[in-house]
C-alpha cells in the first residue's frame, strides 16, 4: 500500500514546494530580463537543464525543505546572471563561454573544415537554404551556424558589403 499512498503529508509538501518553487522561478527569470529567455546559448542551456533538474528534485523529494529549494533556485539563477554579466563585460569570459558563429558556406564554396568540425553535412546547408526560402545555393551568399545551433542564410541580395559577418568568419585579402 505504501507504493500507492503514504498519506497527505507528501502531497502537501509537493503542492507547497511546487507552487513556491514555480513562483520563485517565474520571479527570478522575470527579474533577470529577456537575456535569460532569449535563444539559448550553451550557457543558457546548461542553466535551463540544471534549473529543471533542481526544481524537479525539490518538488518530488520529501526531505528538501522549502528554504533549501528556494536557495538552490536563487543560486542557479544568480550564477547564470553573474556569468552572463561577466561574459558581457570581459572578452576572455565571452571567449571561454561562447562558441562563435561559424561560416559553413560562403561565396559559392562549402567550408568543409567547418562542416566536419560541427558534424554537419552539405545536405544540412541545402536544407537551411530551402528553409530560408531560397531554391538553390546560387541565391545564398553565406550560410552561418549560429551560437544557438540554428543555421542562418544570407542571400546575395541582402549581403551588402558583408560587414555584419564577424571578422573571424570572412577573411578577405
Amino acid at each position: 500500500m505504501d507504493l500507492l499512498w503514504t498519506g497527505w503529508s507528501p502531497i502537501a509538501h509537493t503542492l507547497l514546494l511546487g507552487t513556491a518553487g514555480y513562483l520563485t522561478l517565474v520571479l527570478l527569470l522575470r527579474g533577470t530580463g529577456p537575456r535569460t529567455m532569449a535563444k539559448m546559448t550553451p550557457l543558457d542551456f546548461v542553466v535551463a537543464v540544471t534549473l529543471g533538474s533542481a526544481f524537479g528534485r525539490t518538488v518530488t523529494a520529501e526531505d528538501v525543505p522549502l528554504a533549501q529549494a528556494v536557495v538552490a533556485l536563487v543560486l542557479l539563477v544568480a550564477l547564470q546572471w553573474l556569468l552572463a554579466a561577466s561574459r558581457a563585460r570581459w572578452r576572455a569570459v565571452q571567449k571561454l563561454l561562447d562558441s562563435p558563429p561559424s561560416l559553413l558556406y560562403y561565396d559559392g564554396q562549402m567550408q568543409t573544415t567547418a562542416l566536419r568540425r560541427h558534424r554537419l553535412t552539405e545536405d544540412d546547408v541545402h536544407n537551411a537554404v530551402i528553409q530560408g526560402g531560397a531554391g538553390s545555393l546560387a541565391s545564398a551568399q553565406a550560410v552561418v551556424l549560429h551560437q544557438d545551433g540554428s543555421l542562418g542564410v544570407i542571400t546575395a541580395e541582402s549581403m551588402g558589403d558583408g560587414s555584419s559577418l564577424m571578422p573571424q568568419l570572412v577573411h578577405r585579402p
